[in-house]
């Protein structure tokens, strides 16, 4: 398995893209993005289509492989809708090596660079369900097909009891962003205390009155910068690794050029405390 960094700047995310899946996703590796997120859940994601355009991106010289980070998920039944990737009838280890198998194949590839755990079985405490779930991820990384192994969607408690129970502890975390919880606060010092890696999703869509505010405008015209890119600039501040699902290429464009936008001394922590 080639040698790959740990993670991306910047994600490529694709659900929701439905039939602009495959074009979307080679649109994005031509406009820079180098992480590209999917998952094996048909019902929000079309990774076959993801596969497609990486297909297309190789042949035309774009990218190859290695410069590829590529993360995907298993997603238990209750997350699916009928169009299942693995038997529903199987054991649930069994259920994560058909779901991972199924995703190798319609990525074109023999290994991701991670593998998600799509949520665990309950919104609230982490189960036997859970632990059979990450012991098979556990077995499929130690196979080589993924590098690295994470879990979405999680609380505080979740990781509480993962650590607790002397589980192995996740290299990614990634979780939907709320400015009215601090950015997810207590998740991201967990995180940053473990040296886990956290990806933030949602950051614009679930925030929109914190970046189309007043304030977040006056400091994008100071920076000569786009409201959106000061948000992705200040996440990267206070340890976030950004998603963006953006379907603009001139948005793809300008999400990037946040890489190089940094924010004057101190504003990250008041924009912290103030959308928290």
């Amino acid at each position: 398995m080639p040698a790959a960094p740990l993670a991306p700047h910047f994600l490529y995310g694709t659900a929701w893209k439905e039939d602009h899946t495959a074009e979307l996703t080679e649109l994005a590796l031509r406009a820079g993005f180098r992480g590209i997120d999917t998952a094996n859940q048909r019902k929000h994601y079309f990774e076959a289509g993801v596969g497609e355009g990486l297909a297309a991106a190789y042949r035309a010289g774009v990218v190859s492989r290695p410069d590829i980070f590529l993360q995907t998920k298993f997603t238990y039944e209750r997350g699916q809708d009928h169009r299942l990737p693995y038997d529903p009838a199987a054991p649930l280890g069994v259920q994560v090596g058909q779901s991972l198998a199924s995703s190798l194949e319609h990525l074109g590839t023999d290994y991701v660079d991670s593998f998600v755990l799509h949520g665990p079985c309950s919104g609230y405490e982490w189960i036997d369900a859970d632990t059979e779930v990450w012991e098979a991820m556990q077995r499929e990384r130690d196979a080589g097909r993924t590098r690295l192994l994470g879990v979405s969607n999680v609380s505080l408690e979740h990781l509480q009891q993962m650590e607790g129970g002397r589980l192995e502890l996740p290299t990614f975390v990634q979780n939907r962003c709320f400015a009215r919880d601090g950015w997810d606060r207590e998740v991201r010092a967990f995180c940053r205390e473990r040296r886990i890696v956290y990806q933030g999703f949602s950051l614009l869509t679930a925030n929109r009155a914190v970046w189309e505010s007043a304030s977040i405008a006056e400091l994008a015209a100071e920076l000569n910068a786009t409201p959106a890119q000061v948000v992705f600039s200040f996440a990267r501040g206070i340890g976030i690794l950004p998603m963006t699902g953006t379907s603009s290429a001139e948005h793809m464009r300008q999400d990037l050029a946040s890489l190089q936008i940094a924010l004057p001394g101190g504003i990250v922590g008041v924009l912290e405390s103030i959308a928290g």
